[in-house]
């Protein structure tokens, strides 16, 4: 894995900051730090402070909170040039969530004081922030209409469909590798880890798809979007 990374590249490539100048990428970008993080490895906690935002470079960050019960429910999960922690910076509060890597991860974090000064700077770049964050409460949104009007199979097949790898354009097969652990991705689909699998099983019986560890072979992808 790379150890090393030139800050302001990385920056330059994302959304967020493609639209202002190579100087202000700099000026961010001395502000930031790289933050490597092992699997397993907790970022932050529920009620730390928050001094910042993160980026990811590389990985997998899951933001979750634990229940009374102690079981754990995933609000999102975090890849590769996805940020987290911009709304919480804006409204000064402490995190309402934890933060934990699924796998070894590179991040970079950009202090508090260095977005505000930004913004000070450039409008331009406040706009881009706010853009962001309404993108995550859209989402956000999407994610609460899908768990009060689909189905867990609905839910479980969107997941499918949005990582698919056809096997050649127009194709009929693709095939998906889960990411992560099968109980992380039931829990960010509000979905118990036992129901998450029977899913799967009811899609395998019926010939729609094939499950081999973190592989899903998807075998009829039109009756599979078909599926009720």
């Amino acid at each position: 894995m790379k150890s090393d990374i030139k800050v302001s590249a990385f920056l330059s490539n994302l959304a967020l900051f493609k639209q202002i100048a190579p100087e202000e990428v700099e000026r961010i970008a001395a502000g930031a730090r790289v933050q490597h993080a092992a699997r397993g490895e907790t970022l932050f906690q529920r009620g730390d402070a928050c001094e910042g935002f993160h980026l990811v470079v590389y990985g997998q960050v899951k933001l979750a909170f634990s229940s009374p019960h102690g079981a754990d429910k995933v609000v999102e999960i975090i890849g590769p040039g996805m940020s987290f922690g911009e709304a919480v910076m804006f409204l000064d509060r402490s995190y309402p969530v934890y933060a934990q890597a699924l796998v070894d991860s590179m991040l970079v974090y950009v202090r508090k004081s260095t977005v505000f000064e930004e913004i000070d700077r450039n409008p331009q770049f406040a706009r881009h922030m706010l853009g962001g964050l309404s993108s995550r409460l859209h989402g956000l949104v999407s994610d609460v209409e899908a768990y009060t009007l689909r189905s867990g199979a609905q839910r479980v097949i969107g997941y499918l469909l949005r990582d698919i790898q056809l096997k050649q354009p127009g194709a009929n097969e693709g095939e998906v590798t889960l990411p992560i652990g099968k109980g992380v991705i039931a829990s960010r689909l509000n979905l118990t880890p036992q129901h998450f699998s029977r899913i799967l099983h009811e899609l395998t019986a019926r010939g729609l798809i094939k499950v081999e560890g973190r592989t899903v072979q998807v075998v009829d992808l039109e009756q599979l979007k078909a599926y009720d």
